[in-house]
């Protein structure tokens, strides 16, 4: 049943989605080749590895686009191209220059742009379509890692120091999408359930952990979620500060809104040389446009671990689908509440302004893109046996498929910050994890810090010399 409606639904998204760029590529004749690269991107193959330099310059493999997702991801599909910005084709001064424009890379460049800061953002790709594309978009404050976890391994104030600035940036984020307007922005609920009852005594502790610093939950017990949720578990947190939202417009628009404001924002310019100096940094594109900055900021997402001569993070898919919109009596209490589980790979749920369903999981070690893509169909149909085996009420129909690539951290942390590669001019952005959208936006202001030489509380924690005790 899934395999035909998905294939009718990926045929027809295909259909419009030549008609969106299209008519984008007759408006702006100029795009017409970078939309049909953009459209074929999934085939894509990485072809060659970055080579090592040090400091003295570091050369990028030109045109070596890494193919982040497969299938077709939702947000694209129903926002098309949103906007139209310039290929870099001039040499570019400016203070900082920001590597990515997908959800990091944008969160990152309007914190500094707000605060006083010349920004030029350049984008390998067409804007957002990347991995911010195939991301399902839950803003929680929820580590992967849980929080008795990453006490044992940091201490608890470190620790809690993670969750509580989590919270803080879901809060921050709900005030940028304030600021942007028809973004999906929505306050959720986080409902976190324990997947077999082995699981209930670690999660009542973790419960009182969270609890005893300030991260307001309740407990629900198997009753409770059969009658408020329909769902079958023996026990769960409900936390209250959580949220969704459109990523693939969120980051369309803070670009947008960067460039009203006199920012630069240059997409299908790939960055092929980078020269740290004592006083700057040099970069050069594969067009052969120089662009000189007082600091670089690479947030590039899962192909930024090919920069660094350091093994960071493991690759891995993950799979998802959308149904069409559900009526009100079948999404019930799952409107305003995300669901997710304590196995792991862990199978989660949430809901988007339509009434449509998300569901995601069984995230596997493939990354090879050609595997990936074989697998959509299949995962799609497993997740909607997975989510009839604890929602008895629903029946799913994936209206569009996808996979995409993500990182995960030994420790469920991000790296924010300068690396001894290549000194204290060039930052890093690796948002790696669960909840890649909550720590960019905690990362916006560390890297801010950092550049305007401030202290911040994390900036150890988050660095890529943080070691457990």
């Amino acid at each position: 049943m899934g395999v035909s409606s998905i294939r009718r639904g990926q045929a027809a998204m295909m259909a419009d989605r030549r008609v969106r760029l299209s008519r984008a590529g007759s408006a702006h004749p100029h795009r017409a080749d970078a939309n049909r690269n953009a459209v074929g991107e999934k085939h894509a193959r990485i072809t060659s590895r970055t080579r090592r330099r040090g400091l003295a310059g570091l050369p990028f493999p030109s045109g070596d686009v890494m193919d982040l997702k497969s299938g077709y991801p939702f947000w694209a599909i129903r926002n098309g191209l949103m906007h139209a910005f310039p290929r870099l084709q001039r040499d570019l001064d400016c203070e900082i220059a920001v590597i990515g424009g997908g959800i990091s890379g944008a969160l990152i460049a309007d914190e500094l742009a707000a605060h006083g800061h010349e920004v030029a953002v350049l984008e390998q790709r067409d804007i957002a379509w990347g991995s911010t594309a195939a991301s399902t978009a839950l803003l929680q404050y929820e580590i992967d890692t849980h929080l008795i976890e990453l006490s044992q391994r940091f201490g608890e104030r470190n620790a809690a120091l993670a969750y509580c600035a989590c919270a803080a940036a879901v809060e921050r984020l709900g005030e940028v999408a304030a600021e942007l307007r028809d973004v999906d922005f929505r306050r959720q609920r986080s409902l976190y359930y324990a997947s077999r009852s082995s699981h209930l005594p670690p999660l009542r502790e973790e419960a009182a952990l969270r609890a005893r610093h300030g991260l307001a939950l309740r407990w629900l017990e198997a009753d409770e979620l059969a009658a408020d949720y329909g769902l079958r578990a023996p026990g769960a947190m409900l936390s209250e500060c959580a949220a969704a939202v459109d990523p693939y417009r969120m980051t369309s628009r803070l670009l947008a809104r960067l460039r009203r404001r006199g920012g630069q924002v240059c997409d299908r310019t790939c960055v092929e040389h980078l020269q740290a100096k004592s006083r700057g940094v040099e970069l050069r594109t594969a067009d052969g446009m120089r662009v000189r900055a007082g600091h670089v900021v690479v947030a590039a997402g899962y192909a930024g671990q090919r920069w660094i001569d350091q093994p960071l993070a493991r690759n891995r898919s993950s799979y998802a689908f959308v149904t069409d919109p559900l009526h009100e009596d079948e999404l019930q209490a799952l409107r305003a509440t995300m669901v997710w589980e304590s196995a792991r790979p862990y199978l989660y749920l949430r809901s988007t302004g339509d009434g449509r369903l998300v569901v995601g999981g069984c995230d596997d070690a493939v990354d090879l893109p050609a595997r990936r893509d074989r697998r959509v169909q299949s995962r799609a149909n497993r997740l909607v046996r997975q989510v009839q085996q604890r929602f008895e009420r629903l029946h799913l129909q994936p209206a569009f498929a996808w996979a995409g690539t993500f990182a995960e951290t030994a420790d469920g942390l991000p790296w924010f910050g300068a690396h001894a590669q290549y000194g204290p001019r060039v930052l890093f952005a690796m948002a790696y994890g669960g909840n890649g959208i909550t720590y960019s936006m905690i990362g916006a202001g560390l890297l801010r810090a950092r550049i305007e030489r401030r202290a911040h509380p994390l900036a150890r924690l988050f660095s890529f010399e943080r070691s457990p005790r």
